[in-house]
């Protein structure tokens, strides 16, 4: 275990300090070449005219092209070592580096979901206003991501689990998890989910068409079995 963090440090350290050093260098070069573009215009300022704009993109162009990639690039090497650390279980040092990320890329939609994914497992560890505040950032990033990528299943998921099982607030993941199920229409863990959730609010007759299509689809007998015995429990609540 030791080893380990001895590595994790070491790696965290040769690439902060890549990454450091090449924002310095590119920081350098970025700013001599905005000189050089106002240098352009008169009295030292920007060119105004459409004309003189137009040949300060056709001198500068390319490397202002270039300068653009080389920041996404930072901030992918960024979002890589974010999820090294979460594969490692270091949630609280992916905060950290995933903010970088969101820095230079800030309508990635799977930078948001991995820093609420993070703060929500970071907040387990955690207590009172710390875990609460942790909490509430899991929250405001899985909404963000949603709002970035309607399409992007995974912060549907991730914030209704948290609803359910951490904020009681059932009702606020029966219609992430409806969404959720129009994308993936065979996962029975969320089905689980959202029958506990429409139990929780009191809506127990529609909890049991989930349990049907989990006991139909699933192959895990132990999940069949659960479903079984949910539904059973139901039906006696429903006709006692």
């Amino acid at each position: 275990m030791k080893k380990n963090w001895i590595l994790v440090l070491v790696l965290l350290s040769i690439i902060a300090i890549a990454i450091g050093g090449y924002i310095i260098r590119r920081n350098a070069s970025w700013g001599a070449l905005a000189v050089r573009i106002s240098e352009m215009g008169s009295a030292g300022a920007p060119p105004e005219t459409i004309e003189g704009l137009k040949d300060a993109i056709a001198t500068y162009g390319d490397r202002i092209e270039g300068y653009t990639r080389d920041v996404a690039q930072v901030g992918i090497y960024w979002k890589i070592l974010s999820v090294r650390l979460m594969d490692r279980k270091l949630y609280g040092e992916a905060l950290e580096t995933l903010k970088k990320a969101i820095y230079l890329m800030p309508e990635d939609a799977t930078l948001h979901y991995l820093f609420g994914l993070a703060s929500s497992i970071e907040a387990k560890s955690t207590y009172g206003k710390e875990k609460a505040n942790l909490f509430a950032q899991a929250e405001a990033a899985h909404l963000r991501a949603i709002e970035l990528d309607k399409k992007y299943a995974r912060p549907l998921y991730a914030l209704a689990v948290l609803y359910v099982f951490e904020l009681d607030r059932p009702e606020a993941a029966i219609p992430l998890l409806k969404t959720y199920l129009d994308m993936q229409k065979r996962d029975v863990d969320a089905m689980f989910i959202l029958a506990r959730a429409y139990y929780m609010t009191g809506a127990l007759k529609e909890a049991l068409p989930l349990y049907d299509s989990i006991i139909s689809l699933t192959k895990d007998a132990s999940k069949k079995s659960e479903a079984e015995n949910n539904k059973k429990i139901i039906l006696e609540q429903l006709y006692e």
